[in-house]
């Protein structure tokens, strides 16, 4: 199964996109012997149009290119589902066991996005009820990815 952040907007380099950079390789290495056949990050052109609800349509449907057919969809939003390292590691195995393609991780730009694609998600995850910037989040699903394949590959980088 491959794992693909879908990012809308770019990380400036600096120290945000190294140490974002660092926890996708981490997951990449530590997700083989998890089953993982890639963790890659994908960059999508914010839009330009003049009003919100249009720029959400225009970025969502980009994401929404992306995604392959048959597989997981996950946005990330402030309303979604909170949970712990060790259940997010259990979705990601029984993605991998029910021989997902994809799991495609969605951070939307500040407006969000679209009721549509937030309709077609399999699952929505939030990091708390605080608002992140988009770069943090980034780091932090990232770091969570390699924590949970570092659990599911009985790695001891993770300590309950």
């Amino acid at each position: 199964m491959r794992i693909v952040v879908a990012a809308v907007g770019r990380l400036k380099q600096g120290p945000e996109r190294e140490l974002a950079e660092r926890y996708r390789k981490r997951a990449a290495d530590a997700g083989r012997s998890a089953g993982l056949s890639a963790v890659d990050i994908v960059e999508i052109k914010e839009s330009r149009a003049d009003e919100a609800a249009r720029r959400m349509l225009e970025e969502s449907i980009a994401v929404a290119n992306l995604i392959p057919e048959g597989a997981i969809s996950v946005i990330l939003d402030a309303g979604g589902e909170s949970m712990s390292s060790a259940a997010f590691a259990g979705r990601l195995r029984d993605w991998r066991g029910e021989n997902k393609p994809a799991a495609v991780f969605i951070i939307g730009a500040a407006d969000g996005l679209a009721p549509s694609l937030k309709e077609k998600a399999s699952l929505a995850i939030a990091f708390g009820a605080a608002t992140w910037p988009h770069q943090l989040i980034r780091i932090m699903l990232l770091e969570q990815l390699y924590r949970a394949v570092t659990i599911l590959a009985g790695h001891p980088y993770h300590r309950a």
